[in-house]
């Protein structure tokens, strides 16, 4: 009946016909689009079977895991060395004054946003090429971040910047077992540094390691003390005496550098660049398998650990002389052996933008008997040498100037070991 109105019905007839063909029209859509995402769904699964059950929580193979990784001395298998390619010299904002000397300020004020000096960037690209083939003929993996323009001018609701490098992977992951955390950072400069290592990150998550973003920080102003009085090297040293630092507690911060892991036990130290806030993140995040211990130094500058208190291996600790720990007692009377590593070599008119020539001490072990330690520097050989490790030399003056030694170029994706406590 309702057809014949619809041919004979005038207006009304009408009215049905498009009533009848949007009813049809809304049907096979929606048919189509089941069909589209049922297909979908199916390739999805096909790809990544454990999608099927959504109950299912994959936890990793330790064995088939690329990532896996508890301390900083069991056999490397598996490492990321950053890039030179591209490096910015960073705006010279209140942060990086902070964390600078002032006899490089003048450098920052004139090349804040350029890049640095060519002919040393490429001195610098040229000594981390060699040390990537010495990793490999040591039997190491070696992986590489992505090349990116860090000139490039960026702009959020809070502040406006270039970036800097990708140059020091351990400044922004940290590995903690299977599980590869980045970090928040804390300079503008490298608010976007973790575009870098997206691919690669991604790539182990394909393959079942856990991958945590730490909350990132607006960075807004209100992160910073703005008046923050440093003039001289006292100046430093009685604000970090008071425990006062550039970065404030107005939202968590951290960079993974500030991190040292002994297994069960990671030490910290509240720097310019990690906060109380960033600190407590991390306990709560990796407790209760993990032990966060909050330590610290005679540091006028302190901004990463790993130049200052560095674990080579089980119960065996380098610890500054320049910079002692105020919780070195603790260390004693747990069993570990502490040492002085002697007084570096670098020359004092070799520049070094961004960090102390304590980077000598900043070693890669590659077991507990192979490390990876400066070709200039014999005096920290002969002691390695004195202690049955076998120093495998290579020079990365020019890439020291960057603001790093060895652990600092590296961070550590897999080594051949279990979960232990070493601190007790």
């Amino acid at each position: 009946m309702l057809r014949v109105r619809c041919l004979r019905g005038g207006s009304r007839g009408a009215e049905a016909a498009h009533l009848i063909g949007a009813m049809l029209g809304r049907a096979v859509t929606g048919w189509m689009h089941k069909a589209f995402q049922s297909s979908t769904s199916s390739t999805a699964m096909a790809a990544h079977p454990a999608l099927m059950d959504e109950d299912t929580v994959n936890e990793p193979d330790p064995q088939k895991c690329p990532v896996c990784s508890y301390n900083e001395w069991d056999l490397l298998e598996e490492v990321i060395v950053g890039r030179a390619e591209n490096a910015s010299v960073p705006p010279f904002t209140v942060e990086v004054k902070a964390n600078t000397y002032d006899k490089y300020w003048a450098f920052y004020q004139q090349y804040g946003g350029q890049s640095f000096p060519q002919g040393h960037v490429k001195k610098a690209v040229a000594e981390i090429e060699e040390m990537c083939n010495i990793l490999r003929h040591e039997g190491v993996t070696v992986r590489r971040p992505e090349p990116i323009d860090w000139s490039f001018q960026y702009k959020t609701p809070d502040f406006t910047s270039t970036g800097m490098y990708a140059a020091m992977p351990r400044d922004i992951l940290l590995v903690v077992g299977n599980e590869i955390i980045e970090a928040p950072m804390a300079w503008r400069a490298r608010f976007f540094e973790y575009r870098a290592y997206r691919p690669l990150i991604k790539e182990y998550f394909s393959k079942g390691a856990k991958w945590t973003t730490a909350p990132k920080p607006t960075m807004a102003d209100e992160l910073y003390d703005q008046d923050y009085p440093i003039r001289t090297v006292e100046d430093r040293h009685k604000l970090a005496a008071q425990g006062k630092f550039v970065t404030t507690e107005f939202e968590p911060c951290f960079d993974a550098a500030d991190f040292m892991r002994a297994g069960r036990d990671i030490f910290v130290q509240r720097s310019q660049v990690t906060n109380y806030l960033g600190i407590e993140w991390m306990r709560r995040h990796l407790g209760p398998t993990y032990k966060v211990h909050i330590i610290s130094f005679k540091d006028p500058n302190p901004m990463h650990i790993d130049a200052t208190f560095n674990i080579i291996g089980p119960g065996l600790v380098l610890s500054n002389p320049d910079r002692p720990c105020h919780q070195i007692e603790m260390f004693e009377k747990a069993g570990w052996t502490v040492i002085k590593p002697p007084t570096p070599l670098i020359p004092d008119d070799h520049p070094l933008w961004m960090s102390s020539k304590w980077l000598s001490m900043n070693v890669l072990m590659l077991d507990e008997k192979r490390v990876m330690v400066d070709a200039n520097e014999t005096s920290i050989q002969k002691m390695f040498e004195s202690l049955g490790i076998k120093p495998i030399k290579v020079s990365i003056r020019h890439a020291n100037s960057l603001g790093g030694g060895f652990h600092c170029w590296t961070t550590d994706v897999r080594r051949r070991g279990t979960l232990q406590s070493y601190f007790h």
